[in-house]
């Protein structure tokens, strides 16, 4: 039950949840969650290329 009032509350409708698998849902539910943290740093296109190793 948890699992459709979160879907609900992320604005997903029956039609959308058909394309979507639990897991999916799931990633969303934690990126949504995430939206809202402030970081103190955030890394740019320079860290992120050499973290990649680019």
């Amino acid at each position: 039950m948890t699992y459709l009032l979160r879907c609900k509350q992320m604005g997903l409708s029956l039609e959308e949840l058909d394309c979507l698998n639990y897991g999916m849902v799931w990633d969303m539910l934690t990126e949504e969650a995430n939206d809202h943290c402030e970081y103190a740093i955030v890394a740019g296109q320079k860290e992120f290329h050499e973290f990649i190793g680019g």
